[in-house]
């Protein structure tokens, strides 16, 4: 009894001893300023260095991830103009999200975008600082909304809804972020039907609700199960992808579905190309062909 004791004692003194690692992203931020030749380079490199350190240092939510656990992802910033008496920078921004793939090696793009708007002001060694419910500052803003957008997402990947609290976040930035300067576009309803605020608005309307439970059910009843039975994977994909087609047709103006057979066209070419049956390929062909026709040529080799 008394060893039983001391084993507790010695573990539960591990477990103070060991930090609890709590931040839910490994981010890898790229800033290209080539288009911008003859500033000094110290404060994109500056930048960088700031940005993933904010997005890497900072917990985003109340949930406790293991390093392992970590959301892996990729931002990055094609400086276009840079105003140094301003401080002011236009930007591209390109993102990606991955998740693993449960029993493989194999990651997966779970949300993938070009924001053509990535807008803000920054002066070197400028300290960033963020709260969701007092938006003051474009930079901070604009990271945060793809943080809580791509933890959000992620975790729809592995739990029905899962993603719900990290989500409303999200929202409730672009809502908040009304009031940023005139020229921060990409935070008004009718901007563009791409913009951030047309991608989190029509992920959480209601009426888009069978995307979200697509985004479950393709990941984890399907992708995470081929590695043990493809053919049943397969077949959950294909249930996912009935679901896809439906969010299309209940939201017929909203580009979220389309947006996600952009970052996943060659995953699903690869998954059915070659395998499944002709009545199955036909079906699925139309149904990808109806939300995005502009890759019909890739969609056309499922049929193959």
């Amino acid at each position: 009894m008394r060893m039983l004791r001391l084993t507790i004692a010695l573990c539960l003194l591990a477990l103070a001893a060991t930090p609890l690692r709590a931040q839910e992203l490994t981010a890898r931020v790229t800033v290209n300023h080539q288009k911008v030749q003859g500033s000094d380079a110290s404060v994109f490199d500056n930048l960088q260095q700031t940005l993933e350190q904010f997005i890497n240092e900072r917990q985003w939510t109340q949930m406790q991830f293991a390093r392992h656990e970590r959301i892996n992802c990729a931002f990055n910033i094609t400086v276009n103009k840079y105003d140094v008496s301003e401080h002011r920078f236009e930007c591209t921004l390109s993102v990606q999200a991955t998740r693993p793939v449960y029993g493989s090696n194999y990651t997966t793009p779970t949300f993938a975008t070009t924001d053509e708007s990535f807008n803000f002001n920054y002066q070197e060694y400028d300290k960033m600082e963020f709260r969701a419910d007092l938006i003051d500052n474009d930079l901070t803003a604009l990271v945060a909304y793809y943080c809580y957008l791509i933890i959000g997402i992620d975790l729809d990947t592995f739990s029905p809804l899962g993603g719900t609290e990290a989500l409303e976040v999200c929202r409730n930035i672009t809502q908040n972020s009304q009031s940023l300067v005139l020229s921060a576009k990409g935070w008004k309803a009718f901007d563009d039907m791409k913009n951030r605020y047309a991608v989190i608005n029509d992920y959480m309307d209601s009426g888009m609700e069978t995307m979200r439970q697509m985004m479950y059910k393709y990941h984890r009843e399907g992708l995470d199960i081929m590695a043990e039975n493809s053919d049943r994977g397969r077949a959950a994909i294909t249930e996912a992808l009935d679901l896809l087609g439906q969010a299309h047709k209940d939201k017929p103006l909203s580009l979220v579905p389309q947006l996600f057979t952009e970052y996943k066209r060659d995953e699903i070419v690869g998954i059915y190309q070659g395998k499944a049956n002709s009545k199955e390929k036909d079906s699925l062909y139309d149904i990808l062909s109806s939300i995005n026709a502009s890759m019909n040529p890739e969609w056309r080799k499922i049929q193959q």
